[in-house]
């Protein structure tokens, strides 16, 4: 296979936003590592910016900024997504 006919993977930046205690939280990580993605992970519990801008649609997925998911993330949607 020449370099010019190998899919080319662009690599994305996937930011898990999460709380101590979220359940669902737990659910959307577990889906991700066993999507084999790697992803960020930030914790919003005690920061009053990211609270007031996350804290009633955890978990929340970005993928390259953009919110992609919330409350639960579907495989099939996170396999599309990350394809594109």
């Amino acid at each position: 296979m020449t370099a010019e006919s190998s899919p080319t993977r662009e690599l994305r930046r996937v930011v898990l936003y999460t709380a101590a205690g979220c359940h669902l939280c737990e659910q959307a990580r577990d889906v991700l590592r066993e999507e084999d993605v790697a992803y960020d992970e930030i914790d919003i519990t005690g920061a009053p910016a990211l609270e007031e801008l996350y804290r009633e649609w955890l978990p929340v997925v970005e993928i390259d900024g953009e919110r992609a998911f919330v409350y639960r993330v579907p495989r099939e949607g996170l396999r599309r997504r990350l394809a594109r």
